[in-house]
């Protein structure tokens, strides 16, 4: 799962050191490489089904975030449980483990943190990633996209989209959003040549959109907001800073939110490097002849504004 770790400096009389920091687990026990892995005594080892099942039994009692939360009133026939089998499954477990695995598909969904198995209802997470119909039970769980044809939000409206359904699919239709606002225009590099210079870079824009869906706050019932004008994009995320997160440490400070909605955005490969979308960006953004990104940090959300590179 996604650490949430800190580094710091620290200064000592034969020198300075660096340390990072990692924090335990919210959600043990912690799947790795598709295995739950243990302490017997001094040594590691890996859970079997029986180990596996009592630890996620005594999860249960300890869970901290919203995205484990059960859906109330939801069954497990509110999934569409055949994106879990044939698309999820193969990415998040090892092949071994699926190939001894005796249990159902209700004890499948709960060893991943999709279902909660006292109460026999999907989790938050369970709902955004496998829910037939999410908006039913989290409205605000969904991107909307506007193109303007200015720079407030009186211009006229170009496209507008609302980009809703299980979350694979929203993430693959936020990809080809990105790719289609980087706006590619001609520049001159010399008396005979010419190339093709991005308005944004497309990895910028890629890793705050991805960003704003993992961090974002899934009981509010307001939506993403991704907004194409003339001169900047702007990308705005319900919920503040999260945890130990703060705008004077912020991005070298993470804190998790939904760290299972992390985990399995790190098992889909949409997310790669810890903790490090918004520095990627930022240098992204710097390569290509573009502003620093402009951070404003609320209460109730976060909004990030990318500007347009002048030609």
């Amino acid at each position: 799962p996604m650490p949430s770790l800190s580094v710091f400096k620290v200064a000592l009389p034969q020198g300075e050191v660096a340390v990072v920091e990692v924090q335990p687990s919210l959600l043990p026990p912690v799947r790795y490489k598709g295995r739950v892995c243990i302490r017997v005594g001094p040594t590691r080892s890996y859970a079997s089904e029986a180990e596996e099942r009592r630890l996620i039994e005594k999860r249960v009692a300890g869970a901290s975030t919203f995205d484990v939360t059960p859906c109330i009133g939801a069954t497990i026939d509110d999934l569409a449980t055949e994106l879990f089998v044939a698309d999820y499954r193969s990415l998040a477990v090892a092949p071994e483990v699926i190939e001894e695995n005796h249990r159902s598909l209700e004890q499948q969904l709960a060893s991943l943190r999709f279902f909660h198995s006292k109460r026999a209802e999907p989790t938050v997470a369970g709902m955004l990633l496998f829910g037939k119909n999410p908006l039913f039970y989290l409205p605000g769980a969904y991107v909307q996209y506007l193109e303007l044809a200015g720079s407030d939000l009186n211009s006229a409206i170009i496209s507008d989209k609302v980009l809703s359904g299980d979350l694979g699919s929203v993430l693959r239709q936020l990809e080809e959003l990105a790719r289609l606002s980087i706006a590619r225009a001609p520049e001159r590099t010399s008396e005979l040549r010419e190339r093709m210079r991005e308005a944004y870079p497309e990895v910028a824009i890629r890793e705050l959109l991805m960003n704003a869906i993992m961090h974002r706050n899934y009981e509010s019932t307001t939506p993403i907001r991704f907004y194409v004008f003339t001169d900047r994009i702007e990308i705005q995320s319900p919920g503040g800073l999260y945890g130990e997160a703060s705008e004077a440490n912020f991005p070298d400070q993470n804190s998790y939110r939904n760290p299972v909605i992390a985990e399995a955005m790190k098992a889909l490969g949409y997310v790669n490097k810890y903790g490090r979308g918004v520095i990627r960006a930022r240098e992204a953004l710097r390569q290509n002849g573009n502003a620093p990104p402009e951070f404003k940090f609320d209460a109730g959300f976060v909004l990030v504004s990318l500007y347009r590179t002048q030609s």
